[in-house]
């Protein structure tokens, strides 16, 4: 996503509404994001789907490394020993979930 110029692309929401579609071909486009302000705050942030995205992605990667780093400090972890154990069990509790619905 492409950083924000201020004289550019911070809009008030009614010169937005008067041109939508301007607005919407700009950001599809230009890839640039628009900041839409409601009574002088900022309001919304238009984006293109893709940035959209990559934005959740980058959330929910984040988040798994903030669950693993708090399971590691609080001893939440598995030698390579457990893991391959833990690995197997799993892979053969789905095997019989799978053998038996396909029976």
């Amino acid at each position: 996503m492409k950083n924000i110029s201020v004289a550019k692309d911070i809009i008030p929401i009614g010169e937005f509404k008067s041109s939508i579609s301007k607005w919407i071909n700009k950001t599809k486009t230009t890839g640039q994001p628009v900041v839409i302000t409601q009574n002088g705050r900022p309001a919304a942030v238009m984006i293109t789907p893709n940035d959209f995205d990559d934005l959740q992605q980058s959330r929910q990667f984040f988040e798994s490394v903030s669950r693993g780093i708090a399971d590691a400090d609080s001893g939440k972890v598995l030698d390579t020993g457990q893991l391959f154990s833990e690995l197997d069990n799993r892979r053969k509790k789905r095997g019989k979930i799978k053998d038996s619905v396909d029976q």
